[in-house]
């Protein structure tokens, strides 16, 4: 990458609803995310040079008529559809722009879901289908999943619901942590006003195996789909100077996405569903920064389940491989300066926000959704959600078919870059 400097300069979402709650339509979510966005930027949208959009559930173009809510500027506007990573898709190549010169760019991601994950076109071949055809070659059984899920939730249930299992068998782990991830992220909701579910859930309620969509997993450990819309502008350094938003700039100090690798095809359920993937990403991005882990301080991570969560601990090097557990249970539950209470393991808190498993998922969204929770973390202006002091964060953000992309920020010194100093 460049070595020029970009930064997010205004985050905006929109309250996540359960699929087909709200009557709205995408141009309506989108629209209320950009002006989010660039209300808390202080810009208007006239000085916005490219959009990127992201969605899955539509047809294209889009992008093109969310924007067009904002006025007819004639700019650039690229469509992305990256499954479940898509919104930080979009946000990479806002960034890539900035760093190829452009000054100002907006990413939105935006959904209107129809329930569960769905395959649009089943008369084509599903690109999702030789990760499926693997899962049987890796010794998978058929119809495990409840049959009132469609074909394609079954089978990403399934994927997971195996790594899991493997997990289970290679190391000393149990369905009690998987269920206590889910509660915990269930807490780290109930203080998130734009999460879809904020109630009070118990340990027992998520554990209720009458529930189970694929052993192990159950309904509680698992994000809902949601409806919803998530946006970002990304600058420049000039341009930041220049409108003089120092104080609401975040720093992308490192940003890496990652396809599928041939270990994903190889002997092991979790490479599936992209632990190798979200490894080497993370990596890229501490070799870029000079940093490790150990200077992280808060992380976004792609919860889809409960389990995903724990193998997320070892990719992006929180704790050693197998030891994630270990690294779940040496924490404790902590109360910031807002009264808020935050599950704190070792120097991090994992989903302040309460990760997908409290915000929903509207697909073509979430990646920006992360995005918002670390800029407002990383400016201190997250409330009972906020981490006290915390400086550098990391996202993670996973597609199934694939792609993992890994971004690191920083609130910056503007006098010299973020990574020099630590």
């Amino acid at each position: 990458m460049s070595a020029s400097r970009s930064f997010v300069t205004g985050v905006g979402m929109t309250k996540f609803v359960k699929p087909q709650s709200k009557n709205w339509d995408y141009p309506q979510i989108g629209k209320e995310a950009c002006e989010a966005a660039l209300r808390d930027s202080k810009i208007p949208y006239s000085s916005i040079q490219a959009v990127v959009a992201s969605y899955c559930y539509g047809e294209p173009t889009c992008g093109q008529r969310v924007v067009y809510e904002l006025g007819l500027t004639g700019i650039p506007v690229f469509n992305v559809n990256n499954n479940c990573s898509s919104a930080s898709t979009a946000l990479m190549l806002a960034n890539l722009l900035v760093k190829s010169g452009y000054d100002c760019v907006l990413a939105v991601g935006f959904e209107k879901m129809e329930g569960g994950l769905s395959q649009r076109y089943p008369e084509k071949e599903s690109p999702v289908g030789r990760h499926v055809n693997h899962l049987t070659k890796l010794g998978a059984e058929r119809g495990l999943v409840k049959p009132k899920l469609n074909k394609m939730t079954s089978d990403v249930i399934k994927m997971f619901a195996y790594a899991a299992r493997e997990y289970e068998d290679r190391y000393k782990t149990y369905f009690t942590d998987w269920v206590e991830i889910a509660f915990k992220n269930r807490q780290h909701g109930k203080n998130n006003p734009y999460a879809s579910v904020r109630k009070d859930v118990t340990r027992k309620t998520i554990a209720d195996e009458s529930k189970t969509l694929c052993h192990p997993i159950t309904l509680g450990m698992s994000t809902p789909t949601a409806d919803g819309g998530a946006a970002a502008v990304v600058c420049s350094e000039a341009f930041v100077r220049r409108r003089k938003l120092q104080n609401k700039a975040v720093e992308i100090i490192a940003q890496h996405m990652v396809t599928d690798l041939p270990s994903s095809f190889g002997d092991k359920f979790k490479d599936v569903v992209g632990y190798s993937m979200a490894k080497e990403a993370a990596e890229k991005c501490y070799t870029d920064t000079g940093l490790s882990a150990r200077h992280l301080d808060i992380l976004e991570v792609h919860d889809c389940f409960s389990c995903n969560e724990l193998f997320m601990y070892e990719a992006l090097q929180l704790a050693e491989e197998g030891k994630g557990t270990e690294l779940l249970h040496s924490g404790e539950w902590i109360t910031n300066k807002a009264g808020g209470k935050l599950y704190k393991m070792d120097r991090w808190v994992v989903n302040p926000s309460g990760g997908l498993i409290s915000k929903g998922h509207p697909i073509g969204a979430t990646g920006l959704g992360q995005c918002a929770e670390l800029v407002w973390q990383l400016r201190g202006e997250a409330g009972k959600r906020q981490v006290d002091g915390a400086k550098i964060g990391m996202q993670h953000n996973f597609g199934i078919g694939g792609a993992a992309v890994v971004t690191m920020y920083a609130k910056p010194d503007f006098d010299q870059v973020i990574s020099s100093k630590l």
